[in-house]
């Protein structure tokens, strides 16, 4: 798997290419906007029928990672779930394996506009968290937040490569702060030349694809 090294306020952190976040040092591993039971919360409220197995995915997607790293801490940056109803209606199969995921481990719900409150599934809920030079939220603060870590935004970021159009969820990153991608199978995506995020970041910011090459590119390159 690609994955590529950055620092934010004097933390060494890795962008994995499934758009989840590495903080070796710290055993951390961050998530953004898993958005579980979305096709569920669509068809409750008398929207189209989809496959249900958006939430299967994106578990057994958190549960490689875990594999993968082994960390001590899972921080779940917001929107977890598409809404609170959503947890409560996942199927037992699911519970259980997030369950399983969960064990052993310090597991941290961030607060999310889509699931504002205590999940029943154990771990910790918080607003936000402050784990050493990093601050850890669903949505970005407006001015300088130094090792601000957040998500929300879904950014994706379209540039044209030898020839061939890309498009592509990605990292958003300035010396401020780190804007992470959706990790949720089922989640769709704002160009990073929107001005919800344009509005966020330096007139330097840079992009990191979860497709390679991983490297910053100028966010103004970008689409």
């Amino acid at each position: 798997m690609s994955s590529c090294d950055l620092t934010l306020n004097g933390a060494t952190l890795t962008a994995r290419e499934t758009g989840a976040l590495w903080w070796a040092e710290a055993r951390l591993l961050c998530v953004s906007d898993l958005h579980l039971g979305k096709s569920e919360r669509i068809a409750r409220r008398g929207g189209a029928l989809l496959p249900p197995y958006e939430t299967r995915e994106t578990v057994d997607r958190l549960a490689r990672e875990i594999l993968a790293l082994a960390p001590a801490t899972v921080v779940c940056l917001g929107d977890s779930f598409d809404d609170l109803a959503a947890c409560d209606s996942l199927a037992e199969e699911d519970r259980t394996r997030l369950q399983t995921l969960m064990a052993g481990r310090r597991w941290i719900w961030i607060e999310g506009n889509h699931d504002p409150g205590p999940l029943g599934l154990g771990g910790t809920h918080l607003d936000e968290l402050r784990e050493g030079p990093l601050t850890f939220r669903h949505i970005a603060q407006r001015g300088e937040t130094a090792g601000e870590v957040s998500g929300h935004y879904h950014p994706k970021a379209s540039l044209t490569l030898r020839g061939k159009r890309m498009t592509s969820a990605c990292f958003v990153r300035d010396a401020q702060r780190l804007i992470l991608p959706a990790f949720g199978a089922y989640t769709g995506g704002l160009k990073v030349s929107s001005p919800a995020i344009r509005g966020l970041v330096a007139a330097d910011a840079t992009v990191r694809l979860t497709r390679a090459p991983q490297h910053d590119i100028p966010l103004d390159l970008c689409a």
